[in-house]
C-alpha cells in the first residue's frame, strides 16, 4: 500500500478518466499533509448524494482525507493544467492551491469531481503558498449552497476542515481546506492551454474528452466540435441568465473560470446585488467595472469567443471557414441569450407567453428601480406577494401608470391571476445571500462561532419559501460609508 493512503469505508468509489488525457493537461503530485485537520462543517446531504457515508467522513479518518493528509485507497492525487484570461490579458496557469482526488461515481452513476482547494503547493503556484485561509472557504461554501438552493447551476461543496497552520495574507489567518464537488473543471482555459501549449492532436483528444463527458448527443452530430461549441454557448446563455436572475454578481469572469459543464464555478470576490444598479461591482480588484452586473452577459460572449478560436483548428480542414464557423457561432450568442433573458424577466413577472410590449414593460421597470434605488430581490417578491406599494419604487412618478400596464398584461393570459402569482414566487425569492449577512457569519466563526454560520445556511436552504420568523435575513444593508467589497482570497 503506497505510503499516505489508508483504506477506510467512506464509500468512496473513485476513477480517473481526465488522467487518460496526455500529460500536458496534469500533474500527478504528493500530498501536503497539515498538522492538525479540524472538521467545521460537513454537508451530509450532498455526502449522501454521492454515496458517501456521512458518519465515516466526520471520523479522524475521514476529515483527514478532507484535509488532504491521506486519499482514498483508489486515489491518485493530481492537478489540472489549464490557462486563462484575466481581465482580458492571457497568462498560463493551473491548480495553484487544488488537487484532484478523483471523480466520484455517484448512486445514480453520475461522474462528480472532487477537488481539494488549499490543499497545499503544485507546481502550477507560481511562488505562491497553495494554501487558503478560513473566512474564502466557508465563503464559498455558504454561497455555492446558497445558488443550488436558489437553482442556479453551479459546483457543490462538501466540507471545510481547518489544517491548524495559519495562512499568512494581508494578514494573519487561520487556514482551512474546502472539499469542492463539480461536474468537471473542465475550463474554456483549458482549451486555451491546449491550442497554445499542445498538439492538435492533443487539442482533438481534450475536445473528444468533453463531448463525451457532457454532451453525449454528439453522437449524432455531422460536427462533434462545432457541436460543441454550440452546447457550451446554449449553458453559458442559461447560466448568465440564472445569474441575471438573482442578482449574482461573480466578480471575476476570466476565461480560467468559465466552466465548459455550464456551472458556476469559482467563488471569489462574488456577491449579491442590493440596490438595481448594472454598474454594480464589488470586487476589489475590478476597478475598471469589467465583470460588473451588467456587463456578465457581455463577458460571457467574450470568453466564448476565446473557446471558439481555441476550436478553430478543429471545426474544419479549411482554416478559413472554420474561422467563418466560429463567427457565426459566436454572433448567435446575444440573440440567444437575450431570448432567454427576457423570458427569464416574464416568469419574475408572472407572464406565460410573448407579447411585442414585454421588453418595454421589463426596461420601464428597470429604469424606475435604478432611478429609485431599489432593492432588486425585495422589489420583485413584493410584486410577486402583491406588497409593491410598500417599496420605494411605489414613490416613482412613472409607477403607476406602469402598474396599470402591468396588470393588464397578466390579465391578457389565459392562466389565472393566483398561477401567475405562484409563478413569480417561484422566479423571485425571498431571500438571497445579503454580503453583511455572510460577513457576519464569517466573523463569528473566525472567532469560533459557527452557530451564525449555521442559521444562515438553514435560512438560504429554502430561499422561495421563507419562514415569517425569519424576515430579517430579507433587509438589506444599512448606509454605509464604504462601499462593500470583496477579495479573491489568494
Amino acid at each position: 500500500m503506497a505510503e499516505g493512503k489508508e483504506t477506510i469505508t467512506t464509500g468512496w468509489k473513485l476513477e480517473h478518466t481526465y488522467t487518460s488525457l496526455p500529460q500536458p493537461f496534469f500533474t500527478n503530485i504528493s500530498l501536503n499533509p497539515v498538522r492538525s485537520p479540524g472538521l467545521v462543517i460537513a454537508n451530509y446531504s450532498l455526502a449522501e448524494e454521492l454515496g458517501l457515508n456521512p458518519e465515516a467522513l466526520q471520523s479522524d479518518e475521514g476529515v483527514q482525507i478532507l484535509a488532504g493528509n491521506k486519499v482514498p485507497e483508489e486515489s491518485i492525487p493530481f492537478a489540472q493544467a489549464y490557462a486563462g484570461h484575466q481581465f482580458g490579458n492571457f497568462t498560463m496557469l493551473g491548480d495553484g492551491r487544488a488537487l484532484m482526488i478523483g471523480e466520484q461515481i455517484t448512486p445514480k452513476n453520475e461522474r462528480r469531481d472532487v477537488q481539494l482547494k488549499g490543499s497545499g503547493r503544485t507546481p502550477y503556484s507560481r511562488g505562491g503558498d497553495g494554501r487558503a485561509a478560513l473566512g474564502p472557504m466557508l465563503r464559498e461554501y455558504i454561497l455555492s449552497e446558497a445558488m443550488h438552493a436558489l437553482g442556479v447551476p453551479t459546483n457543490r461543496s462538501l466540507a471545510v476542515v481547518t489544517t491548524g497552520e495559519p495562512v499568512y495574507r494581508e494578514k494573519i489567518q487561520k487556514g482551512a481546506v474546502l472539499t469542492r464537488i463539480a461536474s468537471s473543471h473542465i475550463r474554456t482555459g483549458t482549451f486555451e492551454y491546449a491550442v497554445r501549449g499542445t498538439s492538435k492532436e492533443d487539442l482533438q483528444k481534450l475536445a473528444d474528452y468533453t463531448l463525451e463527458r457532457h454532451f453525449p448527443g454528439a453522437v449524432e452530430a455531422s460536427n462533434r466540435y462545432l457541436f460543441l461549441l454550440q452546447e457550451v454557448i446554449n449553458r453559458q446563455a442559461e447560466l448568465i441568465t440564472e445569474w441575471q436572475r438573482v442578482g449574482f454578481i461573480h466578480g471575476v469572469m476570466n476565461t480560467d473560470n468559465m466552466a465548459l459543464s455550464g456551472e458556476t464555478i469559482d467563488y471569489g470576490p462574488c456577491a449579491f446585488m442590493n440596490e438595481y444598479d448594472p454598474a454594480t461591482v464589488f470586487s476589489s480588484i475590478d476597478v475598471q467595472g469589467r465583470y460588473a452586473y451588467g456587463n456578465q452577459p457581455y463577458i460571457a460572449g467574450w470568453n466564448l469567443a476565446r473557446l471558439a478560436e481555441s476550436l478553430i483548428p478543429l471545426l474544419h480542414e479549411d482554416q478559413e471557414k472554420a474561422l467563418e464557423m466560429a463567427q457565426k457561432e459566436i454572433s448567435n450568442f446575444t440573440p440567444v441569450f437575450e431570448a432567454r433573458w427576457l423570458n427569464m424577466m416574464r416568469a419574475k413577472l408572472g407572464l406565460f407567453n410573448e407579447a411585442a410590449e414585454d421588453k418595454t414593460l421589463v426596461d420601464d421597470l428597470l429604469r424606475m428601480m435604478k432611478e429609485n434605488k431599489a432593492d432588486f430581490t425585495n422589489t420583485f417578491r413584493a410584486l410577486a406577494s402583491e406588497k409593491i406599494d410598500k417599496t420605494v419604487l411605489a414613490a416613482h412618478p412613472d409607477f403607476k401608470n406602469w402598474q396599470e400596464r402591468w396588470i393588464a398584461r397578466q390579465d391578457s393570459q389565459e392562466e389565472t391571476k393566483a398561477a401567475a402569482i405562484e409563478l413569480m414566487q417561484s422566479n423571485n425569492p425571498a431571500v438571497i445571500p445579503r454580503n453583511h449577512r455572510v460577513e457576519e457569519a464569517l466573523a463569528a466563526a473566525d472567532e469560533g462561532d459557527y452557530s451564525v454560520m449555521h442559521e444562515l445556511l438553514e435560512v438560504l436552504s429554502q430561499p422561495y419559501n421563507l419562514e415569517e420568523s425569519k424576515a430579517e435575513y430579507c433587509t438589506p444593508p444599512g448606509p454605509a460609508n464604504v462601499p462593500y467589497r470583496t477579495y479573491c482570497g489568494t
